[in-house]
């Protein structure tokens, strides 16, 4: 089956039009409008620098459900420690920044120039959000992603200091003042499934993200007490 070109519309073709591997179109841009219209259909850009703009929507897919997150003894004897300062949206730039850093044993990295720009874009208009993980000064630890009705979807995370980015995700999974039913974690790392995130069929996830956009998004900038304000999708 060939894959789908976009349009100059910030619209996409049914997901069930995807290839085996998940890949469901190519081409369009990294506007606000766009990468809006593909989380809301449970899509997702994801391409390296050089390679056109690819869009994903992959059967099963990967996710953490809040309430099956595994903590272990260990991790929580270590938060109780109280080592790490956790703040959210207070520097979103430099969380993508450092997570746009490669990996030990990586040549380069997926997150974009475009793509920075992209999210940050995103964030600005307080659909994207970080959470920052300090140790004194330090930024050691943290992720990102994408906050839309009661779902959040996880871009990335990076750390550079032992446990940051699970601080980070736990952080987020405890949030009072805007709980999530699902975490979007789009593809399997073996970091997230020692967390308990898991596969469940692309079906599943699309009807469970439907049932999430009912609910309001909270926009705005999450670390500013009153900068926030809910609305429905």
């Amino acid at each position: 089956m060939p894959v789908y070109r976009l349009p100059d519309q910030p619209v996409f073709p049914p997901v069930e039009r995807a290839v085996k591997s998940g890949l469901l179109a190519v081409g369009g841009d990294l506007s606000p409008e766009r990468l809006l219209a593909a989380y809301r259909e449970g899509i997702f850009p994801w391409y390296s620098e050089g390679e056109p703009l690819l869009w994903w929507s992959p059967d099963p897919r990967f996710v953490l459900f809040p309430r099956e997150l595994r903590v272990s003894r260990s991790m929580r004897q270590f938060l109780k420690k109280q080592l790490f300062r956790i703040t959210f949206d207070h520097a979103f730039r430099s969380v993508i920044a450092a997570c746009r850093k490669p990996r030990p044993g990586q040549d380069d990295t997926w997150i974009t120039q475009a793509m920075q720009e992209a999210y940050t874009a995103l964030h600005d208009l307080g659909y994207a959000h970080s959470v920052e993980v300090w140790q004194e000064d330090a930024l050691v630890g943290g992720l990102y992603g994408v906050s839309i009705g009661h779902t959040f979807f996880g871009e990335s995370m990076f750390s550079t200091r032992a446990n940051a980015s699970k601080a980070a995700l736990i952080a987020l999974v405890d949030r009072e003042d805007h709980p999530f039913n699902l975490i979007d974690c789009q593809v399997e790392t073996p970091h997230l499934g020692s967390l308990g995130a898991r596969f469940i069929p692309r079906k599943e996830f699309r009807a469970l993200l439907k049932e999430s956009l009912r609910h309001e998004t909270l926009r705005g900038n999450w670390g500013t007490p009153g900068s926030s304000h809910s609305e429905f999708n």
